[in-house]
């Protein structure tokens, strides 16, 4: 294992001083613990729902409504099970007043290549959840405006065109330097989206009661892959663990709200998967909210979730910023560099043509390797002369998984994309 002053510094942690995330309060001295046991929860609740939610109830038409519903307890299971993995690992160092991040407890382990490793991880999932929000974001608008195929003028369609709207707004919403002044825009669109996803499943009941379509179990080992990769993506969390634990008050119960929350947090997924899949049935399209009708409702909701995913924009880029300036400008603010990674990404969404694919490729291809593979690799490697082979059985087998899943599952979801089904 390699120990140096290198690793106290972050690859996604809390931000400290004056750039504190809102969504988590203010950072004390960072070996303060100050969350209560509901704080924590709440900070969790906040950390791993986003808008990988509302691509579920296409994956249950794609998978089958059982099978996405096995498939996503599965998949919080082992998620929250890599969670504590990460946990004990961190505690078992005694060191965690320098491990504060996922990328300190990689660095701590293997050194410069596991810090890149992660840095890697972080850099790409975190801009993937932001390329899946313009995308969101772009087609709901095209969705209620106008019919979002048809080119206004040259290739210009409505989706290209919100996308370009929206590119330098978000250059002066990422131009701020600390997170403190979108506080208020935070929790504005945490509250738009609670609302906004509630008013989604009471009228997915409605719907489902008057319509009552015809549905379908299992859809075939042939999408097991797809629907893994969605689940992945849907509890994408697992970088704020650290940082949560380390601001925990009662970290002996740590695991015990972890599990509680990941519990209830399933739940409501599954909810929302299974009302979307139920209401719609076949019928169900890529991002769900478009299959809501025409009405003052629909659009308020509609518009409560761009808004939501709008401004959330720029605070889940945070993580890429920070490991970008840590690597290129010395940890040094850089206009340019925000400026370059939010134009990279906006041509991403511009690319990608179906939100829910877009959802299972960023799950298969990143998020399973950070969620899966690390949390478990580096488990066995400081446990493994005091565990055995049991750790490198159990360890090893999850390590096996995500690697399967992220080759295979990145394959077909890429084939996916490039020559989609006609029953998708």
């Amino acid at each position: 294992m390699v120990f140096s002053e290198e690793a106290g510094s972050s690859s996604y942690s809390l931000p400290r001083g004056d750039t504190d995330t809102p969504l988590l309060g203010k950072a004390k001295a960072q070996a303060q613990a100050q969350s209560s046991n509901l704080k924590t929860f709440a900070n969790l609740f906040i950390s791993v729902v986003g808008a990988g939610v509302l691509g579920l109830p296409y994956s249950f038409k794609r998978t089958g409504w059982l099978m996405g519903l096995l498939m996503l307890l599965g998949v919080a299971y082992l998620t929250h099970h890599c969670m504590m993995l990460l946990v004990l690992t961190r505690r078992r160092l005694h060191s965690a007043a320098k491990l504060n991040s996922f990328g300190d407890l990689g660095f701590a382990i293997c050194g410069p290549l596991g810090r890149s490793t992660v840095d890697l991880m972080i850099v790409l999932s975190q801009a993937g959840f932001c390329v899946s929000y313009l995308i969101f974001v772009s087609t709901t608008l095209a969705f209620l405006t106008t019919d979002k195929t048809t080119p206004l003028f040259l290739f210009f369609t409505p989706k290209i065109l919100y996308l370009s709207g929206c590119f330098p707004f978000q250059l002066g919403l990422n131009s701020i330097h600390t997170l403190t002044h979108l506080a208020p825009l935070s929790i504005f669109a945490d509250l738009v989206d609670f609302a906004a996803k509630s008013v989604v499943m009471v009228d997915d009941v409605f719907v489902f009661v008057n319509n009552k379509p015809d549905l379908k179990i299992f859809g075939g080992l042939n999408v097991f892959l797809y629907g893994i990769g969605v689940a992945v993506y849907a509890f994408e969390g697992i970088g704020m663990i650290l940082p949560l634990e380390s601001e925990a008050r009662d970290k002996e119960n740590f695991g015990r709200v972890l599990g509680f929350g990941m519990g209830l947090i399933s739940v409501l997924f599954g909810l929302f998967g299974g009302l979307g899949y139920f209401a719609y049935g076949e019928e169900t399209k890529d991002i769900i909210t478009t299959n809501l009708g025409p009405g003052v409702i629909s659009g308020l909701v509609q518009l409560g979730l761009c808004v939501n995913l709008f401004f959330t924009f720029p605070i889940m880029m945070n993580p890429v910023y920070e490991v970008v300036e840590r690597r290129f400008c010395g940890s040094r603010y850089s206009l340019w560099l925000r400026w370059l990674m939010v134009l990279l990404t906006t041509l991403v969404a511009l690319l990608v043509p179906n939100f829910a694919d877009f959802l299972s490729l960023v799950g298969s291809s990143v998020c399973v390797v950070l969620s899966f593979v690390l949390p478990a690799m580096f488990h066995c490697i400081v446990f493994k002369e005091e565990l055995g082979w049991k750790c490198v059985v159990w360890d090893g087998a999850i390590v096996l998984f995500g690697l399967v899943v992220a080759v295979f599952g990145t394959y077909t979801t890429v084939v996916e994309i490039i020559s989609p089904s006609p029953a998708a």
